[in-house]
C-alpha cells in the first residue's frame, strides 16, 4: 500500500507521513507512506492520497489529477503524535473505496 500524504510545501506532510508509516508497521502493515506537493499526485503509483487541511480548497483539482481516493486530514492531525488515528483513518477510506462500485462516490 503506498499513500501519499501531500501539503503546501512537503513540510508538515513529511510529519503526517513518518508517523503514519510508523503505525502501519508497528500494526504489522507494509505500507509506505510519503510525503509531497499537489505536483507529486500526478502520474504517482500510490494507491490513497491524503491531503493536508490547508489544501481543502484546492481538493477538486487534487482529485482531478489523481486517480485513487483523495481525503482531506482533519484539522487536528498534527495532534496524533503516534500515527494511530490517521491509520485508522486510510484503513477506513481504503475499506469504503474498496466497498463502493466503480462509478459511483
Amino acid at each position: 500500500m503506498k499513500i501519499l500524504v501531500v501539503c503546501g510545501a512537503g513540510a508538515s506532510s513529511t510529519f503526517v507521513a513518518q508517523r503514519l508509516r510508523r503505525a502501519a508497521s508497528d500494526a504489522g502493515l507494509d505500507w509506505d507512506a510519503a510525503a509531497g506537493m499537489e505536483h507529486s499526485v500526478t502520474g504517482g503509483d500510490h494507491d490513497l492520497v491524503l491531503v493536508g487541511p490547508h489544501l481543502a480548497g484546492r481538493l477538486d483539482a487534487i482529485r482531478d489529477a489523481a486517480a485513487v481516493p483523495v481525503f482531506v486530514l482533519p484539522e487536528d492531525v498534527f495532534a496524533d503524535r503516534d500515527g494511530t488515528r490517521t491509520l485508522a483513518l486510510a484503513r477506513s477510506i481504503l475499506a469504503d473505496a474498496r466497498n463502493t462500485p466503480k462509478g459511483t462516490s
